[in-house]
């Protein structure tokens, strides 16, 4: 049954302002997609096909409405070796393996994983790709003719204050519009889109990749489409937070893993390379009005449309124009109040966020910055929990009660354990103890290893032990695993607080 409402809202709602911003998107889409093939080692054509493509297809199967997936550079430079050492058929494999991996990732659930990155993880992810982006700018502005200083300006002008006049389309399509006439009518001589490399002439056509179906091909693309498939997700999955929170919607993350897989699989078939959500084009659509499926289908269905009806009027674009809207959205991307948050936040989420950008400006990998982030990011809240932690210790006539407070598990054992040290090195040795835990959780076998360990040493030096208070959940824990005592014998059992 159709969804007529949800048609409307991602389809419908704005169809002006979709397909002004889908074009704008398409215009900006071109430049990056002939510099990503450069980068894989294929032609220029592979990154355009994939660009249209995963654009058409991510807008039906998609669970992002808005964001803008194409060839990108995040995979590129994953497949260097394989296209180096085995070709272009081999990436076209290694793409519909990769589209099969992220597939099964969404089956699994495998989106949920996005709830472990914290908030300052994905603001030091988007600072590190406004860093990225601003500096891929930089070749286009260095040991390049005069005149494109103040084209760039003038560009940058038209992007920022034509808003103030009017809305009615989209500033970066003027600034585009107005700097190629200029450029043309006045034949100057500076860098165009056709300079990035040569466009292609026709269209895309299926085809199937020019592999042997055996177990040695599959050994060869397996490890490259695992990457692809785990740095495409993750960078897809982290732009659509950003983009759910540019827009103040929510959207499925789990749909767009598979939609992330079915436009794989099917931009292989078409000649195309890998790709995945861009942020810097997500950025451009969300700012020019693009907020529905429609403006991402407009940017392929665009983008096919000039390379194969108008190739040599767009390759007379000049790139000073790409280069302002590029670097308006370097500026728009970044997150400036983090700069002031630093002082403000605790220390370790500035940690987090500045480890974030640094190993990704410094590697050019979003996976190995994210994992950096989060892996330090666990770290710092294992630290926080373990501070959460005590023991005290108390007579009651004949008996010593030690009250145990805070979560006990891998991180915290050790303390348990020495927190509660052999009862006859106390001052005052009892020869009854009592370890009430009704103030404590038990979430690991390592925790219930170390209840075992005190037990059992306070019962070999001749005490008599009881623990109490134990709630439903660590009670569930030591029938399970304990190897002295089970609930119901030796140890209370207490109602989950």
């Amino acid at each position: 049954m159709i969804d007529t409402a949800a048609l409307k809202r991602d389809w419908l709602a704005n169809p002006r302002a979709e397909i002004l911003a889908g074009i704008v998107v398409a215009l900006a889409l071109i430049p990056e997609a002939i510099g990503f093939s450069i980068i894989a080692g294929v032609d220029p054509r592979v990154g355009l096909y994939a660009s249209i493509t995963i654009a058409i297809v991510i807008a039906f199967t998609g669970g992002r409405p808005g964001m803008i997936s194409a060839a990108t550079a995040a995979v590129a430079v994953v497949v260097v070796p394989l296209v180096r050492d085995h070709g272009v058929e081999y990436l076209f494999a290694a793409t519909i393996l990769m589209g099969i991996f992220q597939a099964i990732a969404a089956l699994l659930r495998l989106d949920l994983l996005m709830q472990f990155v914290s908030r300052s993880v994905i603001t030091g992810f988007v600072n590190a790709l406004a860093i990225l982006i601003f500096m891929a700018q930089l070749p286009q502005l260095i040991d390049v003719p005069w005149m494109t200083y103040p084209l760039v300006a003038g560009a940058l002008a038209i992007i920022y204050l034509l808003p103030r006049v009017t809305t009615a389309i989209p500033s970066p399509l003027v600034a585009i519009i107005v700097l190629g006439c200029i450029t043309i009518g006045l034949d100057m001589d500076v860098n165009t889109v056709s300079d990035m490399g040569e466009l292609p002439e026709g269209l895309p056509f299926f085809v199937m990749p020019d592999v042997p179906l055996t177990w040695e091909t599959f050994t060869i693309i397996a490890p490259y489409s695992a990457t692809m498939a785990a740095v495409g997700l993750l960078e897809s999955l982290l732009t659509a937070q950003i983009v759910d929170d540019m827009t103040h919607t929510t959207s499925n993350k789990r749909r767009e893993s598979a939609g992330q897989g079915a436009a794989n699989i099917i931009t292989a078939f078409f000649g195309g390379m890998g790709g995945c959500a861009m942020i810097g084009q997500s950025v451009i659509n969300v700012t020019s009005g693009g907020r529905g499926r429609l403006s991402t289908f407009t940017a392929g269905l665009t983008l096919l449309i000039l390379l194969w009806l108008l190739g040599p009027l767009v390759g007379q674009i000049p790139m000073a124009a790409l280069v302002a809207i590029m670097i308006m959205v370097s500026i728009g991307t970044f997150s400036w109040n983090s700069i002031p948050n630093l002082q403000k936040h605790p220390w370790q989420s500035s940690v987090v966020m500045v480890t974030t950008v640094v190993v990704v400006v410094a590697t050019h990998n979003l996976a190995l910055g994210v994992l950096a982030g989060v892996l330090l990011s666990g770290i710092f809240f294992t630290q926080k929990v373990m501070g959460m932690f005590s023991v005290s210790r108390h007579r009651e006539g004949d008996t010593a009660v030690y009250t145990a407070t805070g979560q006990i598990f891998f991180a915290s054992v050790d303390r348990f354990t020495e927190a509660l040290g052999p009862e006859s090195t106390q001052p005052d040795p009892a020869s009854h103890v009592v370890i009430d835990v009704s103030s404590a959780h038990f979430w690991d076998i390592s925790a219930i290893d170390a209840l075992d360990k005190v037990v059992e040493r306070m019962r070999r030096n001749g005490r008599s032990v009881e623990v109490t208070g134990l709630n439903t959940a660590s009670a569930d824990l030591v029938d399970r695993f304990a190897l002295t005592d089970k609930t119901g014998v030796e140890i209370g059992l207490a109602p989950h607080p």
